[in-house]
């Protein structure tokens, strides 16, 4: 029998803390839509907290509000980490891809149940936004 070795993180849960649709911000048919990843290390409990925000906005103008947002929450646990410098830095993009589909799904089902314009998002490849999740990663030494 082969040894497989673990994975060295795992979802352990996720929840969707926020939804905001407020249709007055949809100004057109137009579609632009944003993701805003963030993070925390909580270092004593070997787990990484994924903050992930969806916008759907009607222009790419900066200062137009968006018509949806959803917040999503995810926690990662890892084995064999014990502070921010073992994090794998696959882990970065693959959190990001593990979330995604329940927000995309969320997202959809969530426009389609408020009787607005269902939003359907396709299959993307976020993996630019590694680079600003573990930007925005901070540090938690106690909790």
């Amino acid at each position: 029998m082969e040894n497989t070795k673990r994975a060295s993180f795992s979802i352990e849960k996720y929840n969707f803390n926020q939804v905001h649709i407020d249709m007055n911000h949809r100004t057109s048919d137009n579609l632009f839509v944003d993701f805003n990843p963030s993070g925390e290390f909580i270092e004593n409990e070997k787990k990484y907290t994924l903050h992930f925000i969806f916008s759907a906005f009607s222009s790419k103008e900066k200062d137009t509000a968006p018509f949806v947002q959803v917040k999503c929450v995810g926690v990662f646990k890892f084995e064999d980490v014990n502070n921010i410098d073992d994090v794998p830095e696959f882990f970065y993009r693959n959190s990001i891809a593990i979330l995604f589909p329940y927000m995309r799904a969320y997202v959809s089902m969530v426009t389609n149940q408020a009787n607005v314009p269902q939003i359907m998002l396709p299959t993307l490849n976020l993996s630019a936004l590694e680079k600003p999740l573990k930007d925005n990663t901070k540090v938690i030494k106690e909790q």
